[in-house]
């Protein structure tokens, strides 16, 4: 199930990631609390990114719906937030550095269930996101 006001989606992918934080944790190792302030940091900042693009789209708007993305700049920053949560190019350098520091089921974990819920948003917004910077990353994505 998805939610359709942003501030419940924020909540959570905040949910999603502090989940995660705990698994990255879990192991006593140095390596581990490395990539897990790498991950809480570039997860921090694609969030704040992606609070931003909503609250200029509901300056613009007047309403807080994920539907209702309208303001071309908070598209653009809405889809640059959400590659930076799922760790595509060209925005992917934070996520091999977090997969070495953990287990092989963490990356694993990293590497797939935490990808599903940004890939949903960006679903939900597809038809108004740029087609152009969405290409881009698709065709990077692949190559690199």
């Amino acid at each position: 199930a998805s939610s359709h006001h942003w501030l419940l989606a924020w909540a959570g992918l905040e949910l999603n990631m502090l989940s995660t934080l705990v698994i990255i944790m879990k192991p006593k190792h140095p390596r581990t609390a490395e990539a897990a302030i790498k991950y809480f940091l570039t997860q921090t900042i694609a969030s704040t990114m992606m609070l931003f693009s909503s609250t200029i789209n509901a300056i613009q708007t007047g309403q807080w719906n994920i539907s209702m993305m309208t303001d071309k700049y908070a598209c653009t920053m809405l889809l640059l937030a959400m590659t930076m949560k799922i760790g595509a190019a060209p925005i992917y350098f934070w996520l091999p550095e977090v997969m070495q520091g953990t287990t092989m089921l963490t990356a694993l974990i990293i590497a797939t269930w935490q990808k599903i819920a940004p890939i949903s948003i960006l679903f939900m917004t597809y038809n108004h996101l740029p087609p152009k910077i969405m290409m881009t990353i698709g065709i990077l994505s692949t190559i690199i």
